[in-house]
């Protein structure tokens, strides 16, 4: 427990340096700065993608110290399915997208998700083939096991390594005791 609360605190600092205050900007138009920048990005990520993408997941591990292993013995922990989207990056590594996806959850139901990504990125080469993201997905999404599939929004911890359009994402999923804490893989490839 004492790592991943290190984990957590170090991805929050990560996360709030880029954030430092401006001078005499204030509340909300320090909000309305970010939704700008949040809805110019969305907008030119559909309108102008770099690459069309296809999504394959793979792998949907639960944390094996939060379950009781009669419930991960019942749990299927490789997703069957898929999605796509578009995808854009700057000069600096940094990734934008907009993807749908379907896939097999844990308990073999299809879940459906929509939604908007970012990462920073930081390029391994010179030749800026190699590349780390670490970033946030949001959006929305929808599960059998609740409510009957009563749309749900999200936003979770995005971690990418990739090969130049070859990559592969993470996402962890926090949760309780016998729910959530599952970390969510998929391969991600850029056309």
């Amino acid at each position: 427990m004492p790592r991943i609360l290190a984990l957590i605190g170090t991805l929050l600092v990560l996360f709030a340096l880029p954030l430092r205050a401006e001078p005499g900007v204030y509340g909300e138009q320090r909000i309305a700065g970010w939704w700008e920048a949040i809805s110019n990005d969305v907008s030119q990520t559909w309108h102008e993608p770099q690459y069309y993408d296809l999504y394959v997941p793979f792998l949907s591990w639960h944390a094996r110290f939060m379950y009781d292993k009669e419930k991960t013995d019942n749990y299927n922990e490789m997703p069957s399915g898929g999605g796509l989207g578009v995808s854009r990056f700057t000069d600096e590594g940094n990734w934008s997208a907009l993807f749908a996806m379907m896939f097999k959850d844990s308990h073999n139901e299809w879940q459906p998700a929509v939604g908007y990504g970012w990462e920073k990125g930081w390029y391994l080469d010179n030749a800026k083939d190699f590349r780390l993201g670490l970033g946030a997905a949001a959006g929305i999404t929808a599960r059998d096991d609740f409510a009957n599939y009563v749309p749900l929004p999200f936003i979770f911890p995005l971690f990418s390594a990739g090969y130049k359009r070859v990559n592969v994402q993470f996402t962890y999923i926090p949760g309780t005791y016998n729910n959530g804490n599952v970390l969510f893989a998929w391969m991600r490839v850029g056309f």
